[in-house]
């Protein structure tokens, strides 16, 4: 019988090419279409709600195949998690749940938003392990700056500003931001920032924009009552950088 089935996968995104299959390279997709097809003695291919970028994590990634085969839908985690392993060591991708949805329900399209984090060690060090996991800004940074600027990105704008080249061309650059926020706390070495984030969707590399914008703001670069004309002004260049991809993460999708 076909069925349809949502994963939510989690993952580090050190050692793929991104999540979108390419060939010669290893990506999250492809890796998991070919565990899949194994456990399910069938073809599979998988369609993602986010396709994040080389170095990109994920802690709620989803996904959804249909087809027909035996495995029962509860014993794909595990089935599939084994196989991707290494001796002695658990695999980079991980899923963590698989449930069967209704036929027509489609993982990216049916998504009503997405949740992000952007994670920054802001001290001169940076602790040798945490490399691959966080964004390192070694001056200091101003997390009131931070918050002020992000008022101003919260809400429906658009925001041609924040989209870098080279994405898929949209519709329309207009999107709802409804949720921003910044919080510091003490670690070892200095302060780790967090950038919540969560929106009705997301142009090509905007959530990176937008935290590079405000590390900018931190830094005393772009003074926050300028972030409005930024928007305004529809030009990419007058945005922030583009913060590097260790530092981000894929936390929710939201039905």
């Amino acid at each position: 019988m076909e069925r349809n089935i949502l994963l939510t996968i989690e993952y580090d995104g050190t050692g793929f090419s991104g999540w979108q299959r390419q060939p010669d390279r290893r990506t999250v997709q492809g890796t998991l279409e070919e565990a899949l097809s194994r456990v399910c003695a069938v073809p599979v291919q998988v369609d993602g709600t986010s396709r994040t970028d080389a170095g990109v994590h994920a802690l709620g990634q989803r996904a959804s195949f249909h087809g027909d085969f035996g495995i029962p839908v509860e014993r794909i985690p595990l089935a599939v998690n084994n196989l991707v392993s290494e001796a002695g060591k658990d695999g980079d991708m991980r899923i963590r749940k698989a449930q069967l949805v209704p036929e027509g329900f489609h993982a990216r399209y049916d998504s009503k938003g997405k949740k992000y984090r952007y994670r920054i060690h802001n001290g001169e060090e940076m602790p040798v392990f945490l490399r691959n996991y966080r964004y390192h800004v070694r001056g200091a940074l101003d997390a009131a700056a931070m918050c002020r600027a992000a008022e101003h990105i919260t809400g429906t704008h658009d925001f041609a500003c924040f989209q870098a080249a080279g994405g898929t061309p949209r519709k329309t650059t207009v999107r709802t931001i409804r949720q921003l926020t910044v919080n510091e706390s003490a670690v070892d070495g200095g302060r780790l920032i967090d950038i919540d984030v969560a929106g009705d969707g997301f142009l090509y590399n905007m959530v990176r924009i937008i935290a590079g914008t405000l590390v900018e703001a931190g830094q005393g670069k772009i003074p926050p009552e300028a972030v409005p004309g930024i928007i305004a002004s529809r030009d990419r260049r007058r945005a922030g950088h583009t913060a590097p991809p260790q530092g981000l993460y894929l936390t929710e999708v939201y039905y």
